[in-house]
């Protein structure tokens, strides 16, 4: 293997592995979530209207209360409550898609 094969060989290594690491960077709990539909069911449930109620302004201090929701299951968990509590009707992998959602715009775990 010449000189030039082996380096590009290392960087096609760094570049799988850099692509494999942005793959992992969403916990396994919301692989393959639908983020459409989680979109779509925060949108008509009014959620944000829920959460300004709650706490006030925009809402969006209604995440991460005092770092309680510190893990990505206790988020969907949350998620889950909500859905019980108002009687939303949804389905796990919906609940899942709400959560995918919340995790991706406001709490990015890894």
């Amino acid at each position: 293997m010449s000189y030039f094969q082996k380096k590009l060989h290392i960087a096609s290594c760094i570049v799988a592995m850099w692509g494999a690491g942005q793959v992992l960077a969403q916990p396994l709990l919301f692989k393959g979530a639908d983020l459409k539909l989680g979109e779509q069911l925060i949108a008509q449930n009014q959620c944000v209207s829920c959460h300004q109620r709650k706490v006030g302004g925009d809402g969006s201090a209604i995440y991460k209360p005092l770092e309680r929701i510190n893990t990505p299951g206790f988020l969907r968990g949350m998620v889950e409550q909500c859905n019980t509590e108002l009687n939303l009707g949804f389905f796990p992998e919906e609940v899942t898609a709400v959560a995918a959602v919340l995790n991706r715009d406001h709490y990015q775990f890894k």
